[in-house]
């Protein structure tokens, strides 16, 4: 089994963190979903999907959360399955994003906007590799749920350029 560095065992640098604050609703519940799903997945703890199950239902409610989430925890399966770098998250309760979780926002929002080279450009970025597809497919249905969930990105939030050009979260230095 491939392992995956988390910040919770190893500090991420605090200059590669947005403050969550910058991230608007819907931006935030991709963001804090894709890190509470992961870090479930990675460490069995099934808190952190507890935690992600409530945000989400108390945001948009348990009907429109079933849909959500179980299309979250098949886009967060499908990146940690086909990743073939280390991916970085932020622990669960820190009020800052990394970069693994801004792409992550950031190729939803490319999915909701259709801005396909970007939703691409994102999934190569957290992939590390060019087998992206059935991320891809993935990616689309969680946006979908989000969409029908009232839950949509700000299109500026599909903007991840700047997000590409900066060294992933698991090449700095810690």
């Amino acid at each position: 089994m491939r392992r995956i560095r988390t910040s919770q065992a190893t500090p991420v640098n605090a200059d590669a963190l947005a403050p969550i604050g910058h991230f608007a609703g819907p931006e935030r519940l991709v963001g804090f979903g894709f890190r509470l799903w992961l870090n479930g997945f990675r460490t069995g703890d099934i808190s952190s999907w507890e935690q992600a199950w409530s945000a989400y239902a108390g945001t948009i409610g348990a009907a429109a959360a079933r849909t959500a989430v179980g299309q979250l925890s098949c886009w967060v399966r499908a990146i940690d399955c086909y990743a073939q770098r280390e991916l970085v998250t932020a622990p669960n309760g820190c009020e800052r994003f990394c970069h693994d979780e801004r792409v992550a926002v950031a190729m939803i929002a490319a999915c909701q906007h259709h801005v396909c080279p970007a939703m691409r450009a994102c999934a190569f970025a957290l992939l590390g590799c060019s087998m992206i597809e059935e991320v891809v497919e993935v990616a689309e249905d969680f946006a979908q749920a989000m969409r029908e969930a009232q839950q949509v990105l700000a299109p500026a939030s599909a903007q991840a350029a700047s997000l590409l050009l900066m060294p992933p979260a698991s090449a700095l230095a810690h």
